[in-house]
């Protein structure tokens, strides 16, 4: 159950402490261990590890694939290690919940290296791939470009913070030191985890009917509300919905992006919220809810 996040900037030992981690919860603790790989992750979904870093849609499909490995796996009797650069720490606060919902511990490893250090061994890696052929490459051993390097260590990376609830406990180590494993474990099996609330906890009767009855809800409103916008109409009715109607103020503002994030949310909001009996109000619900967002 326990989750284990690897934070670095490019190679500072993120993989390295993976296995290591790995071997010692596998062999010392006879525990299964699940690793989640930011690299494979790239390569399933059919994309360049530079390129990926380089294009903010496919980073979001390879967080959004990560994290629903991670929460996959996170419910069973194993300890889930998430191997990758984990650089945005919202997107870590995301997995913090997901933790807690699952009522799993969690500890986050954060890997340093002196950059100038990881720069040179990374040339080694361009070279090593230059003078040979790369009919088999090892996925952890990529080079990255240096406009890549520079923009995951010096401009984007969010340092982690043991003031933070979702990177604490927080392990920080160097490539030259030695990890405690043995704290590691006390934290990941001797404590107890965090209790859900209702930011983090999933109500016990979402039924597979009730989510497809929703998302189908949301969609056809979204629809009708992106149709009206091409229009230009100042208000938008929904004769579904008496006395249901969306201002000016929010069609003017929205967009087929904003939309589609605001939908995301509500999602969310009504899995925690709402029971299966409710199911006839939700499009009512959600106008509601993008109605909220004028004064917010």
């Amino acid at each position: 159950m326990p989750l284990i996040i690897i934070c670095g900037t490019p190679v500072s030992g993120k993989t390295s402490r993976t296995t290591e981690l790995k071997q010692f919860f596998e062999n010392v603790h006879n525990k299964n261990v699940e690793i989640v790989s930011e690299d494979e992750a790239i390569i399933k979904l059919g994309y360049e590890k530079n390129s990926t870093y380089l294009d903010s849609q496919k980073e979001k499909r390879v967080r959004g694939y990560l994290k629903s490995e991670v929460i996959r796996l996170i419910g069973k009797d194993n300890v889930v290690i998430l191997d990758g650069s984990n650089y945005i720490k919202g997107y870590r606060y995301e997995l913090y919940c997901a933790s807690k919902a699952s009522k799993s511990t969690q500890c986050t490893i954060y890997t340093i290296r002196n950059q100038q250090e990881a720069w040179d061994d990374n040339i080694r890696r361009i070279e090593a791939n230059e003078s040979k052929p790369n009919d088999n490459p090892d996925l952890n051993k990529q080079p990255y470009t240096e406009e890549v390097f520079n923009a995951l260590t010096k401009l984007r990376f969010e340092e982690p913070n043991s003031n933070n609830r979702w990177d604490s406990p927080l392990f920080t180590v160097q490539t030259t030191s030695q990890l405690d494993l043995d704290a590691v474990y006390k934290v990941l099996f001797e404590k107890k985890p965090p209790p859900p609330n209702m930011s983090t906890q999933n109500p016990p009767l979402s039924s597979t009917n009730f989510l497809y009855e929703i998302d189908k809800v949301t969609q056809a409103i979204s629809k009708q509300i992106l149709d009206s916008k091409q229009l230009n109409l100042d208000i938008i009715k929904f004769p579904e919905y008496p006395g249901c109607v969306l201002e000016v103020g929010f069609i003017q503002s929205v967009n087929p992006q904003k939309l589609l994030r605001l939908r995301r949310q509500f999602l969310t909001y009504a899995k925690m919220s709402h029971s299966n009996e409710e199911a006839n109000k939700i499009g009512r619900f959600y106008i509601q809810y993008l109605n909220k967002t004028l004064t917010d």
